[in-house]
């Protein structure tokens, strides 16, 4: 890659064109509070459309919420990178309202595997979930997937 990016800023411009692609997030209300090397804080209030028979928010959407905010952390070297593998623990509700952070933080990066630990904490401090991902580094560049994807598909 030609263009000099200090590290923060890569990390930025990776976030910006992952983001303009995940509908996903997009469409939960998912918003990017910030990104930095190996890290990303993600922030979604829990609509009423989220709440489950138990009358508070279905775990699916706190697992899709710390998913998203893993996602962005481990993308954020313009190198592509997916999920090999996840766990997480409920550790109290959220409620219909909440708005809920995820912090995403690096805590291991080496070849082509990472672990990172994701925390989501509602409006009060108060921890929800704790939520571990394992990534795997495949081909292709964030900022260039649609360059990537059409080299891979002719290899």
């Amino acid at each position: 890659m030609s263009e000099s990016l200090t590290p923060q800023r890569l990390a930025e411009a990776c976030a910006e064109a992952m983001f303009a692609r995940d509908t996903a997030s997009q469409t939960l209300g998912m918003e990017i509070v910030s990104v930095a090397p190996g890290q990303a804080v993600m922030r979604m209030r829990v609509r009423d459309t989220m709440v489950q028979g138990h009358g508070n928010c279905h775990g699916g959407y706190l697992f899709t919420l710390a998913d998203s905010a893993f996602a962005f952390a481990c993308n954020t070297y313009d190198e592509a990178t997916v999920a090999s593998g996840c766990s997480i623990d409920y550790l109290g509700p959220a409620w219909e309202g909440d708005e809920l952070t995820a912090t995403a933080e690096e805590q291991s990066r080496r070849g082509r595997t990472g672990v990172y630990d994701i925390t989501i904490r509602n409006q009060h401090g108060d921890a929800i979930a704790l939520f571990r991902g394992r990534s795997y580094k495949i081909r292709g560049s964030i900022r260039r997937l649609e360059e990537s994807t059409a080299a891979e598909g002719q290899a």
